[in-house]
């Protein structure tokens, strides 16, 4: 599937509503092949349901500094300030116009007009077998739902378009949302009952990549969640259970290429390490020291941070580690962020900035704050760089363990090797997940390291949820305490810290445990929207993009509940007037 994914730039065309007839081929001189060809040839058929894949990847090979991921709209993380201006949502200055919008109403639809041609048309292709014919039926109907399902918890109704449309044809008015999750849920259905759709692919398999039952299974059961029928939404999730999938035993190798596919990743988008094919993700999550020199445009939120337990389960609370920190001004208490051995001359500066240097230790100044992320749930140093920790680079050519400290002093190739940044001014957390280690991979703008997209251990999480919402407290928790675990987390119910107070409090565990165990996997966004949280989560006062110890770099505004639905852009209700505008947004 990976190496499939090759051939398809070939087919690659500009598809939207507002373009002509979703014509896969358009882009191919008339003498090579034309539109019709295409399905009089098994060959070129089969390229062109890879053509509906290839779309899964479209928000990830380009420039993700600049193409902002799904993840960094949730309370995960941060934008670099040189790019927030990207997210005009976040700071209160979206309308209809704004550019982020109609990209993803373009970017959303596409992959659906090409799974309408092969919808329409793969049934005629003569010498491809009828069972391959009813297996990329039912793969394609995954992805159109797959896609639907994006746009209708973006806009809440759209239009409902099931097969190829010509421009002048495009102008149906908005579907209801209860109409489209009934076509999702149509379309999944549909793929369920498809017996040559396969339950599982090997971890050896060719086919690794493409849509078995178990994903189909796994997002039907996803959706039911969004329309709150938790007991279909369990029986979906149980199914899953019985296919086959496990939890790998090592969460930090689900994202290294080397042990990427394995029993637990159900569905995961495909990336190899050639320009176009990669993700770029490894890049712009990476910091200076990694091979390729990545980015740090993404930034974990403190919050987020501060929320990973303690290793016994215990909330994590500053004040437990650095008495008083909490009262204390951000500026003031990032003094015990310092390093050891400071310079006259950084001390100057830093009195000069307002931190409280009576609290200065300058040996053991280190040590003091690398005990507050010691003994914590474990995903959080396998997910996160905190102060004084360890990264494994491969800038210089060769093996090098740098040390996140501040401020920064230093070269990539001469000690004290400190980790670079690109925003060594500040001092912010960084992301490990995703993030290339030593030389393992050399070019970060195509890591070839694939993004799961369902892994077992969210689906477990999801059914947890799913039996919370029913009132089976028992079964709830044993599906938390399977993912729990795997990396040996304090289980629920086994302490005090831990012991389950009532369904409120397990439904917050559940979601932390979301958050603890998939940040940076494209999930969090439409869990907060689902959730309704995501305006407390990411637009809490003062949150923004904040130095580890708190201090602002900028904030986020919240602009009115419309906020919570995206606006049709205005440049689709010019062309179709039978569009209507989502409340509170003005044309």
């Amino acid at each position: 599937m990976k190496n499939l994914n090759k051939s398809i730039v070939i087919l690659l065309v500009s598809l939207s509503l507002t373009g002509c007839k979703s014509n896969l081929l358009d882009t191919l001189p008339s003498n090579e092949v034309s539109s019709e060809s295409i399905w009089e040839n098994a060959n070129l058929a089969t390229l062109a349901v890879t053509g509906v894949y290839n779309q899964l990847r479209a928000n990830y090979t380009t420039n993700s500094a600049s193409y902002p991921t799904w993840d960094l709209r949730s309370s995960l993380m941060d934008f670099d300030a040189n790019w927030i201006g990207n997210l005009p949502q976040l700071r209160g200055t979206a309308t209809p116009e704004s550019a982020d919008f109609l990209n993803y109403w373009k970017q959303l639809y596409e992959p659906i007009h090409r799974a309408n041609d092969v919808i329409a048309n793969i049934g005629r292709v003569p010498d491809m077998p009828d069972n391959k014919k009813s297996q990329y039926l039912a793969e394609v109907k995954f992805l159109r739902a797959y896609f639907y399902f994006k746009l209708n918890a973006l806009w809440k109704g759209v239009p409902i378009y099931t097969e190829p449309v010509e421009a002048s044809e495009a102008n149906k008015p908005r579907s209801s949302e209860e109409d489209v999750w009934k076509l999702i849920i149509s379309d999944l259905s549909d793929a369920i009952e498809e017996s040559n759709l396969p339950d599982k692919y090997e971890t050896g398999s060719s086919d690794f990549g493409r849509i078995s039952k178990g994903a189909v299974f796994a997002f039907r059961g996803q959706v039911y969640l969004w329309t709150k029928e938790y007991q279909k939404a369990i029986d979906d999730f149980e199914k899953v259970k019985t296919l086959g999938y496990s939890l790998h035993p090592q969460y930090r190798a689900l994202f290294k290429e080397a042990t990427e596919r394995n029993d637990e990743v159900i569905l995961s988008i495909q990336f190899i390490e050639e320009a176009g094919s990669g993700n770029s993700f490894s890049w712009a999550f990476g910091n200076r020291g990694s091979a390729g020199a990545g980015w740090n445009n993404y930034i974990p939120n403190i919050n987020f941070v501060d929320s990973y337990e303690q290793a016994n389960g215990k909330a994590f609370n500053w004040d437990d580690f650095l008495p008083g920190y909490s009262s204390m001004t951000p500026r003031q208490r990032s003094v015990f962020f310092f390093r050891d051995n400071m310079t006259n001359a950084e001390i100057q500066t830093l009195t000069s900035y307002g931190a409280d240097m009576t609290k200065y230790l300058p040996i053991g100044n280190e040590a003091r704050i690398k005990a507050a992320y010691a003994n914590r749930d474990p995903r959080m140093n396998m997910n996160i760089i905190t102060p004084y920790s360890t990264y494994l680079g491969g800038l210089t050519g060769k093996d090098i363990t740098y040390t996140l400290r501040w401020p920064y002093r230093g070269s990539d190739n001469a000690e004290p090797y400190d980790l670079r940044t690109d925003t060594n001014s500040k001092f912010y957390y960084l992301i490990r997940k995703f993030v290339f280690e030593g030389r393992e991979h050399i070019y970060q703008s195509y890591s070839p390291i694939d993004l799961p997209i369902i892994r077992y251990a969210g689906v477990l999480l999801s059914l947890a949820e799913a039996y919370n919402e029913v009132g089976n407290t028992a079964e709830s928790v044993k599906n938390v305490n399977l993912v729990r675990s795997r990396v040996g987390a304090q289980l629920l119910n086994s302490n005090s810290y831990t012991n389950i107070v009532n369904q409120n409090d397990l439904r917050e565990r559940i979601r932390n445990e979301k958050y603890w165990e998939l940040p940076f996997e494209e999930h969090m966004y439409f869990e907060e929207l689902r959730w309704g949280t995501w305006k407390d989560k990411k637009f809490k006062a003062g949150n923004g993009l904040t130095e580890i110890w708190g201090t602002s770099t900028y904030t986020y505004s919240w602009i009115g509940e419309h906020n919570w639905i995206w606006p049709i852009p205005s440049s689709e209700i010019e062309m179709n007037r039978d569009l209507n505008q989502n409340p509170g947004w003005i044309n």
